[in-house]
């Protein structure tokens, strides 16, 4: 180890023990976070990983940042600290320090301080380091100073903030060694000249000793105005009108999207072993969710007919590259000019870091699209299902207006992703929204049934307004955006 890298272990040490004391107090406030991936569990281990103080000590208030390691998963914390809240920042405060270096203060979530959160973007606007802190931009980019933060509502696995309606600031809470894919992917397709996406202006990393670098969060331009793909479904169904022209662009928009990312980044084709191994991969799913959801036991043998018929089918290879890995209409923006942006390329964060970032199948984020078209129409009264199946195959017919290839074309692998979706649906819903369960379920009743001889699929319309309706036997609904 180098002398610098020494001297940095031993100062994060000394911070750690000055930590220990505010352990009890964030065992007992990380559960009821809703970003927090151990709900309902109690907290047997607490470690600091590392600690840096982003503020010259004594400051008032102080900003502290920790990586803590919980029980296994490594946590992400801004802590700010002050002698006493102003009535403002009540609803953040963690608790009262009693002993060590904080002893008599109040220690509280950071994020919620427009003081704290705005010297959060003044480091960002810094390239360096600050202990095992990293902050680095895109120097094309100018960042003003001085823009007025406010935190975004409604999410649950991260932390956003947006910047004068300017930036918008991702800060992961849930993190692992490794380049994170919502900062690795967009800077790939800003590199190729893909516009859909948009690109990072700054972001920053941790460096722990001994570890691989770890994504801690990512500035990128706030798409002011634009409507929110899921919200904007809602409001389409709502008011009895077409979506199958926003469908179609949307289609293209992903097309492109993923054309760019087979562009920058490997491929590789999958032969029949590594198909095999997929489709295993999703029969074991299924098993263990039927174990857990005991409505879907009874079409458990119908659903696993979608993966053998996966495993059977792959003579020649499954091409695979990179993905957005979680993409849905929530994960969708129609900014002012009418065009589609994708956002939010982190992928599933309750999967393992490495298995995001593996080249797939495009057709998985296909499925993710298609099966939020259901969800959208599912949550209409009275159920609008030709509504979701136009989306469909308009989504469809824009891609293949762009890629040549229709995803139709392959439908055993198409049936395989979108069961498999379904599945993990169901798995989510009744965890978290058994109200919703009914909407995965009325796919999988219509997955388990045997299929049908396939219809051809039509040639693309000449004009994105006028849809035929999904060719397929199986017409797969599509997802409300999941946490």
């Amino acid at each position: 180890m180098s002398e610098a890298a020494s001297a940095r272990s031993r100062l994060t040490a000394d911070r750690a023990a000055g930590i220990a004391p505010l352990e009890p107090m964030l065992k007992a406030w990380l559960p009821a976070q809703r970003w927090f991936a151990g709900k309902g569990r109690t907290i047997s281990r607490l470690r600091t990983v590392s600690a840096a103080e982003l503020l010259p000590p004594g400051s008032t208030p102080g900003l502290l940042h920790l990586l803590l390691d919980v029980d296994g998963d490594c946590y992400q914390l801004l802590l700010g600290i002050r002698p006493s809240l102003p009535p403002a920042l009540a609803p953040t405060l963690i608790g009262h320090a009693e002993d060590g270096p904080y002893a008599g203060r109040a220690v509280y979530e950071a994020l919620g301080d427009p003081r704290l959160a705005a010297m959060l973007l003044e480091r960002l606007r810094s390239p360096g380091t600050l202990g095992p802190l990293r902050f680095d931009r895109d120097p094309a980019t100018p960042i003003p100073a001085g823009l007025t933060p406010r935190p975004l509502s409604g999410e649950q696995t991260n932390s956003s903030l947006i910047y004068g309606d300017s930036f918008i600031l991702k800060v992961f809470r849930r993190v692992g060694p490794g380049v994170n894919p919502d900062l690795e992917l967009p800077r790939a397709l800003a590199a190729a000249g893909c516009t859909r996406v948009p690109a990072p202006v700054a972001w920053y990393e941790a460096e722990p000793p001994g570890s691989e670098a770890l994504t801690l969060g990512v500035l990128q331009p706030y798409l002011r105005g634009s409507d929110d793909g899921w919200q904007l479904a809602l409001r389409r169904l709502g008011a009895g009108a077409d979506f199958t022209a926003e469908a179609h662009a949307l289609g293209r928009a992903t097309a492109e999207v993923h054309s760019a990312l087979a562009a920058a980044l490997p491929t590789v084709a999958l032969g029949p072993e590594q198909t095999a191994r997929l489709a295993a991969g999703m029969t074991a799913r299924l098993a263990a969710t039927a174990r857990e959801v005991p409505a879907l036991r009874p079409y458990e043998a119908g659903l696993r007919g979608a993966f053998d018929a996966l495993a059977a089918s792959r003579g020649a290879g499954v091409p695979a590259q990179r993905i957005h890995g979680d993409l849905h209409l929530g994960q969708t923006l129609r900014t002012l000019d009418g065009g589609w942006s994708l956002i939010d390329f982190e992928g599933e964060p309750a999967r393992p870091l490495a298995d995001r970032r593996r080249p797939e199948p495009a057709v998985r984020d296909i499925a993710g699209i298609l099966r939020s078209f259901d969800y959208a129409a599912r949550s209409h009264r009275p159920f609008a299902p030709a509504w979701a199946d136009d989306c469909r195959a308009a989504f469809c017919e824009g891609y293949a207006r762009t890629t040549g290839r229709d995803p139709r074309e392959d439908p055993v692998l198409l049936r395989a992703y979108e069961t498999d979706k379904a599945v993990y649906e169901a798995r989510y819903e009744s965890r978290h929204r058994p109200d919703w369960l009914h909407v995965p379920m009325a796919a999988i009743r219509r997955l388990s049934e045997p299929v049908r001889p396939a219809h051809r699929v039509p040639p693309t319309p000449s004009a994105p307004g006028s849809i035929s309706p999904h060719p397929h036997p199986h017409p797969k609904p599509p997802r409300r955006p999941l946490a």
